[in-house]
């Protein structure tokens, strides 16, 4: 059955690309013998619609074109799906296959390993793979765990307004966020969206493991501009406290929070079971620190403990 959808895919694609005009669903069905045995009108419809997705998502521009009585044709110009002439070297051949390994545990993997083909159809230089034959402890990887990755992806991509339910770090609940996306980004080992909030009417980055529910695409245009340059990294490390002039002095439970202890300028053992941490403290250090929930005791800056307190009790009151 896979051979045979294959060769009626395959078919329908010639049918598009070898006419010089649009064709109407009563002529490609007369023109494709698998569509002639189809039982009824019904089953031809679903057919047809069902390979013509198919075809899309292979790559095939396919155009709908209204003639004179008002029936539907369909085209496909060779003009539109042709692939210029794929100019890369063997470094960046081998730069790409490198990337596209890094999408291997994502919902991307199909997608990349689907650019790769089409590209060394197209002449892209077969590059050796550096880790063949190897289990490297190192061989990069992207894990995207958040169900939330790929409709707001798309919403990227398509520059589409999305709602969802978004939970602060000191929140009890979550609240609806109206979000224009603009970029995701990966930054040590998290997702963050950055986009346009548009009840807050500035820009706002998203950490994905927060966002809980569906994401909903809304109709609509965007309603801000996008930025050139999204820097959802640089945002992301502000808020984290990189780059911070000031310190802040943590008790810190012993074997607890590896991602605190990573970004210390000094560690000092505390005795009964604690650490004493010495780490940057910059804007949005506090919802950090409320995540690690009784591993963390603020000592000082007097300010900081303040914020960690109130975001503590604002959760335990939810």
């Amino acid at each position: 059955m896979a051979i045979a959808k294959a060769e009626r895919l395959m078919n329908l694609a010639l049918c598009l690309l070898g006419t010089r005009r649009p064709l109407s669903k009563r002529e490609l069905r007369g023109s494709i013998e698998a569509y002639l045995e189809a039982g009824n009108d019904e089953s031809f419809n679903r057919m047809f619609e069902r390979d013509k997705d198919d075809l899309r998502e292979l790559g095939l521009v396919i155009e709908t074109v209204e003639n004179l009585e008002g029936e539907t044709g369909y085209l496909a110009r060779r003009d539109s799906n042709r692939l210029p002439p794929v100019s890369l070297d063997a470094e960046e051949a081998a730069a790409l296959g490198l990337a596209a390994k890094v999408w291997q545990q994502a919902r991307l993997a199909g997608a990349a390993s689907g650019a790769l083909q089409k590209l060394r159809a197209g002449g892209m230089p077969e590059a050796g793979d550096p880790y063949e034959g190897q289990h490297s402890a190192i061989e990069p990887r992207i894990p995207v765990h958040e169900a939330a990755f790929e409709p707001l992806m798309l919403a990227c991509r398509d520059r589409r307004p999305v709602v969802f339910e978004y939970r602060k770090s000191n929140a009890a609940r979550p609240e609806p966020r109206q979000v224009e996306p603009w970029a995701l980004e990966c930054w040590r080992g998290h997702w963050y969206l950055a986009g346009y909030d548009r009840d807050r009417g500035a820009e706002r980055v998203f950490r994905l493991s927060r966002i809980t529910g569906k994401v909903r695409s809304r109709a609509g245009k965007y309603t801000a501009d996008v930025p050139d340059v999204v820097t959802v990294r640089e945002t992301v490390a502000a808020w984290a406290g990189e780059g911070a002039e000031r310190s802040a002095l943590i008790r810190l439970r012993s074997g607890a929070g590896y991602p605190l202890r990573a970004k210390a300028t000094a560690v000092r053992g505390g005795g009964d079971g604690w650490d004493e941490l010495e780490i940057p403290y910059g804007h949005g250090l506090d919802a950090w620190l409320v995540e690690f929930g009784p591993d963390v005791v603020v000592v000082g800056p007097a300010d900081l403990r303040a914020d960690v307190v109130d975001r503590l009790r604002a959760v335990a009151q939810g």
